[in-house]
């Protein structure tokens, strides 16, 4: 079984809150550690906390040396270099829910148009490709689950149908039954009277 969807906004509770800063940093520097050993690229965090303590990892020799590079990489794309800047507010929409479906396939589809596409990375498309996958089976299972609760409810439709239908079928046959008992009664008046 799955884990619940998270809704991702400030936690209230301020000893949870701490205690899912620890855990998130934690898993965010273990993750930064990781990427830096599996793909070989020197890999920078800092985190301030809200009550101002600093939290660094750094793969390199120096976080001096990576925050040196970062500034003339800056530097330079003033002069025209690429720099890929990852959006990852672009993954939600508006109002901090994820991208809707029509959203997520515009997003697509303005990514791949003519002049963009050489510039997507096969990473990029496989991460496009991944949230179409997920849209749709979320999509296919949601058909699913509507279809499901249409049949149940046609099939408890159908039962209250028939118990009306024996229902209706008790009143007439009680009503055929009381007008054989009333022209019973009426010829036994007619033959006595």
């Amino acid at each position: 079984m799955g884990r619940k969807k998270l809704e991702i906004k400030r936690i209230e509770e301020n000893s949870a809150r701490m205690v899912c800063f620890s855990k998130r940093r934690s898993g965010l520097i273990k993750k930064a550690n990781e990427l830096s050993v599996l793909c070989d690229v020197d890999v920078a965090a800092i985190i301030f906390s809200k009550r101002g303590k600093l939290y660094q990892y750094c793969s390199a020799d120096s976080m001096a040396h990576v925050l040196q590079e970062y500034q003339s990489r800056v530097e330079s794309d003033k002069d025209g270099c690429d720099i890929e800047v990852i959006d990852w507010q672009g993954l939600y929409s508006k109002n901090g829910d994820y991208l809707t479906y029509g959203e997520l396939l515009k997003t697509v589809g303005s990514e791949l148009k003519e002049p963009r596409v050489e510039q997507i990375s096969v990473g990029d498309l496989g991460h496009m490709q991944k949230q179409l996958e997920t849209a749709l089976m979320e999509i296919r299972s949601t058909k699913t689950k509507l279809m499901t609760d249409a049949q149940s409810s046609l099939q408890e439709k159908e039962k209250m149908l028939e118990e009306e239908k024996k229902h209706f079928n008790e009143i007439v046959e009680g009503n055929i039954c009381a007008k054989k008992k009333k022209v019973v009664i009426d010829l036994n008046i007619a033959a006595h009277g």
